[in-house]
This record gives C-alpha cells, sequence and structure tokens, in this order.
C-alpha cells in the first residue's frame, strides 16, 4: 500500500514504444511480425508465455480456398462465410478477408509451418461445417490442417519468426488501462508486472490490442482461464463501444462435464452425432450438410434432442460422438489430439467407443469494433465508423465484423492472419515509426493505480472468486443456447448487482503474499464489462438470429434487426448502426432462410 501511494505522488515510471500490443496470440504476433520486420520498436505484452496464448488451443484448421481437394474458390467462401453469418457480417470485410486466405495461408507456409500434405506435395485439406462448393450444393474440403494441433503449430510459427525478428515480449504483463489525451487520441497503456505488482506506463505511437476473447463469463467454456476479456474491459472504460455482444458461439462438441474443445475436424474426417437410439440425428435437422452443418444450426439441433428426451447417459443430458467407424489408423494420424483428450477428459478411447459432447460456449463474434485496416472506430459527430487514433483492435477481441451473428468454423484463425496482417500493414503505410510521440496527459496512471489502492486498501467487502463465479453461473442459467425475455430480463438484474459487488472486492492479508489474486481481482472488472455488454445487447434484441436463439421471437426479422448491436458501459447504453451489406467488387449476397 505504501508503495502504491508512493507511485501515486511520484508519477509511475515509464517506458517508450514504437508500437505497444497487448496479447501475444495469432494476431499479436502476426501484427508485431509486420511491424518488427519493418524496424518499428515494439513491445509485445502477454499475461503468459507467447506460445502458451489461447490461440494454441485451436485444433481443427485455417480456411482458405487452395482448391488442392477439389474445385474451390474465394466466392463460394464468401457466399458460406456470410450466410453463416446469418447475414449480420459486414461484406466488404468479408470479401477481403476470403481473397486474403490464400494469401496468408502461403505465406505461414513459407514461415515454416507444419502443415499435413497430400501425396503431391500440396497442403492437406479436410471439410468443415458450413464450407461447401457452388453455392451450398454440396460439402468442400477447405480447412488447411496440422493434423488437430493447427493453432499450436501456428503459434510457435509466428513465435519464431517474431524472435528472429527482434520483437520484444514483455511476458507476465497484464495491461491495466488505454491511457487517452485531450483528444481522445490512445497514447499508451498502464501495466502490471503480474510477478513484482510493479506498474509502469508504456508510452506508444501505436497501440494494438489483441488479447482474445472473454468466454470466462460463463460457468461451462472451452476458454482457457486467461480469456477475461481484458480487451474489452479496457475499451469500455476508455468510453469506447462494444459490438454485437449478444453472439457467442456455442460449439456443438464439448467433452460433457469438462467443457474441452472437441474440433469440428473430428466430424471433417467423418465422425457423426448419435441420440440415445442410436440415431444420425443431424440427418432430420439438415439433410445436405448433416453433421457439417454450422454450429449455432447444430448446437440447436442438440440442444432440442436432449430436451426431447434423446440424451445420453443416466441423466440424458449429452449426446455422442461416434468416430470409431473411422479406423484406428486414421485416428492416431489425423486426430491424435483428440483421442489424448477424450481418454484424459472422458475415460473413453475414441478407437473403441464414442465421445459424450454437449453445447460449450466457445467463440465471442462481437467485440471492439474495427475497419478492416483493424483501426478501432466509434460513433463521433454522426459518423458510426470514426476512427480512435492511435488505436487497432485484432483478433477475437475485435469485431470487423465477418463473423456475424453465427461463426463458421476455421474462420477464426484466418481473422487472426488476415487482419493481424491487415493492421501492421496499415501501421507501417501509416509511417508512424516517423512520427514522434503524443504528449502524455498528467497523472496517466491515475486511474490504474486507484483501482489498485481500493482492492489493497480494503479490509472487508467481497471475494473475488465468489463474484466472478456468480458472474459465470448466472451467465449459464439466463443466456445460454436457447434464450427467453424472462431469462434475459432476470439476468439483467442479476449481473447489474454483481457487478456493484465487484466494485467492493478485497484482498485479506494472505491473499496479498500472492500477485495471483491480484491479477484475478484486476481480471474480475473486465469480466463485469464483457457480461454486461452481453447480456443488456441481448435483452434488447427481439429476434432469432444465428447463435441468438430467442423462443419469444423465433424468427429472424429482416425488417428492424439487420444492424450491429453497440453497448456503451456508462450508463449501460445501447446505440445501433447498419451492416454494410455492400462487398468491394461482386454483388451482396441479398438475406435469404439459412438452409444445409
Amino acid at each position: 500500500m505504501a508503495e502504491l501511494l508512493n507511485q501515486l505522488a511520484n508519477g509511475l515510471p515509464r517506458r517508450r514504444f514504437d508500437a505497444v500490443i497487448v496479447g501475444a496470440g495469432g494476431s499479436g504476433m502476426r501484427c508485431s511480425l509486420q511491424l518488427a520486420e519493418a524496424g518499428y520498436n515494439v513491445a509485445v505484452l502477454s499475461k503468459v508465455f507467447p506460445t502458451r496464448s489461447h490461440t494454441v488451443a485451436a485444433q481443427g484448421g485455417i480456411g482458405a480456398s487452395l482448391g488442392n481437394m477439389s474445385e474451390d474458390n474465394w466466392y463460394w467462401h464468401m457466399f458460406d462465410t456470410v450466410k453463416g453469418s446469418d447475414y449480420l457480417g459486414d461484406q466488404d470485410a468479408i470479401e477481403y478477408m476470403c481473397k486474403m486466405a490464400p494469401q496468408v495461408v502461403y505465406e505461414l507456409e513459407h514461415f515454416g509451418m507444419p502443415f499435413d500434405r497430400n501425396a503431391d506435395g500440396t497442403i492437406y485439406q479436410r471439410p468443415f461445417g458450413g464450407h461447401t462448393a457452388n453455392f451450398g450444393e454440396k460439402p468442400v474440403q477447405r480447412a488447411c490442417a496440422a493434423a488437430d494441433r493447427t493453432g499450436h503449430a501456428l503459434l510457435h510459427t509466428l513465435y519464431q519468426r517474431n524472435v528472429r525478428a527482434r520483437t520484444q515480449f514483455f511476458v507476465e504483463w497484464m495491461a491495466l488501462d488505454l491511457i487517452r489525451d485531450a483528444e481522445g487520441a490512445v497514447v499508451g497503456v498502464v501495466a502490471l508486472e503480474m510477478e513484482t505488482g510493479e506498474v509502469m506506463v508504456l508510452e506508444s505511437k501505436v497501440t494494438v490490442l489483441a488479447t482474445g476473447g472473454a468466454g470466462r463469463i460463463w460457468a461451462a467454456s472451452t476458454n482457457a482461464f486467461i480469456n477475461t476479456g481484458d480487451g474489452m474491459g479496457m475499451a469500455a472504460r476508455a468510453g469506447l463501444p462494444l459490438e454485437d455482444m449478444e453472439f457467442w458461439q456455442f460449439h456443438p462438441t464439448g467433452v460433457a462435464g469438462a467443457g474441452v474443445l472437441i474440433t469440428e475436424g473430428v466430424r471433417g474426417e467423418g465422425g457423426i452425432l448419435l441420440n440415445k437410439d442410436g440415431e444420425r440425428f443431424m440427418e432430420r435437422y439438415a439433410p445436405t450438410l448433416k453433421d457439417l452443418a454450422p454450429r449455432d444450426f447444430i448446437s440447436r439441433s442438440m440442444d432440442q434432442e436432449i430436451k426431447e428426451g434423446r440424451g445420453c447417459g443416466p441423466n440424458g443430458d449429452y449426446v455422442l460422438l461416434k468416430l470409431d467407424h473411422l479406423g484406428a489408423d486414421k485416428i492416431i494420424k489425423k486426430l491424435p489430439s483428440i483421442r489424448e483428450i477424450a481418454i484424459k477428459f472422458a475415460n473413453v478411447d475414441p478407437i473403441r467407443d464414442p465421445i459424450p459432447v454437449v453445447p460449450t460456449i466457445h467463440y465471442q463474434m462481437g467485440g471492439i469494433p474495427t475497419n478492416i485496416h483493424g483501426q478501432v472506430v466509434a460513433p463521433h459527430n454522426g459518423n458510426h465508423n470514426a476512427v480512435v487514433e492511435g488505436l487497432y483492435a485484432i483478433g477475437e477481441c475485435a469485431c470487423v465484423s465477418v463473423h456475424g451473428a453465427n461463426r463458421l468454423g476455421t474462420n477464426s484463425l484466418l481473422d487472426l492472419l488476415v487482419f493481424g496482417r491487415a493492421a501492421g500493414n496499415h501501421i507501417v503505410d501509416a509511417k508512424f515509426k516517423d512520427q514522434g510521440h503524443r504528449s502524455l496527459p498528467a497523472q496517466s496512471g491515475d486511474a490504474s493505480l486507484s483501482r489498485l489502492a481500493r482492492l489493497e486498501g480494503s479490509r472487508s467487502g467481497e471475494n473475488t472468486q465468489e463474484v466472478a463465479d456468480g458472474i459465470r453461473k448466472s451467465m449459464q442459467a439466463h443466456c445460454g443456447v436457447f434464450r427467453t425475455g424472462e431469462l434475459l430480463s432476470e439476468g439483467v438484474k442479476q449481473i447489474m448487482t454483481l457487478s456493484e459487488r465487484a466494485a467492493n472486492v478485497h484482498m485479506n492479508d494472505k491473499s496479498k503474499v500472492f500477485n495471483t489474486a491480484r491479477v484475478e481481482a484486476l481480471e474480475l472488472d473486465n469480466l463485469v464489462e464483457t457480461a454486461k455488454a452481453t447480456i443488456v445487447s441481448a435483452e434488447a434484441r427481439k429476434e432469432s438470429r444465428g447463435a441468438h436463439a430467442h423462443r419469444d421471437f423465433p424468427n429472424r426479422d429482416d425488417a428492424n434487426w439487420i444492424k450491429h448491436s453497440l453497448y456503451f458501459s456508462e450508463g449501460n447504453r445501447l446505440d445501433y448502426k447498419a451492416v454494410s451489406m455492400k462487398p468491394l467488387t461482386v454483388e451482396t449476397f441479398e438475406p435469404k432462410a439459412r438452409t444445409f
């Protein structure tokens, strides 16, 4: 406490960089690579060692229309992405991403990424949910994979290239708050070294948020414990909006009772879903794509099977993922990690027995609003897409929006690569390196230090984990696969009460010995902001679209709701902006009913 008061009185130590990137996952390291190779002095902050960032958990592949297995092109990929988004994705951004996909994959190959290969040496591609040829006619093999460890291979490849480029990594550092000057430009961040508790101002000409998602606001999640919505919390506290936060993807196949992800690549390789009667039930819901329909569609189908009494197990609360018919050789070669996960977390060997699975929260489609260059945008003087100077956001914490109301599998890793690279190129082209630093406002770190002083000065109040668990329990109960007005309304009340409790958390003398307690309390501030944005936005959207399935409004309402939600933390206010329906060079894909 005395040290914090001293820092308040004397100001924080400062370091200067051309660019500060918060997050060392796929998008952060793809961006930092562009900058470091262009001669920028880059600092990359990460709560964990870079190769342990959550990108490492991605399993199935990177979507790109290479056409190595059969005819494919970017226009079909774009159609699948627009349709998959339930027509809420911005079609200009989607066109850009799908066109760039082959280039970023070939770049990765040249960086040394160990993709699986075909006999002729080309990159192996597997089918994935919602990916089709000729505008929905039949499934197509579009996912570029490294067995079922694609994210692991990607992250290690990018880390090695960044080491080669002399990128500076600040490992086990947590960014606390953005610093904005009087004109609203972002001029750096306040950061905490997690081991020592030292707080520092990192000045930068440009700041990039690449902090990943916030799946830890749910009780059952495939997300790592580090996914606490830090970027969203920082943006919200800085007065910036969060876009489309009502849309969260439930992955159909999380291990029942554990939440660990079973990649869609299992179904891409031929795995099938069965109910308690041994029926391949997806044939009833999606007669063309079957087990490779988009994730929101399959999750709702599974939930319906369970609710109608066809679930498996003693409580009838899961379905089965069968892959023993693929044969031991294929499972061991193409899906080795999945076999390991099934044995460890479900106590079954998929070579012989099916895996119990249930829809589990997985991915946020919304986030900090940006344009296709990664620049953060916010409403200003009637312009909903006014650029926030000096601030970029990329990856899962950003909303470009290429995923709309539902993301296609493999488009997450593609999003990281395309927009991480795009942001890096835009920063280089804007010549930030040649510009001077903007002046830091007086007492730049006061807000962050006050938060820390509040935690450490309190001797009574709420326990951090009790409040965090309350958030997860409430979100799980009130904002699940299927939602109702009554559930959402009650959820808003509970989250607002938990928000008030979060403002009164304390650290007792014993917990202060460990900086993990301090970090968890700071993360709680970010969890609260993300949960509020999610439940308030969901309660307001009176339709069903993509991952937002509202039983009181079961139909999609294109007349009133083809628009993006913008949530502002101050006053829990909502605003809306138009979806960009006009692509860059092709005709608009007009909204149609989604059938598979």
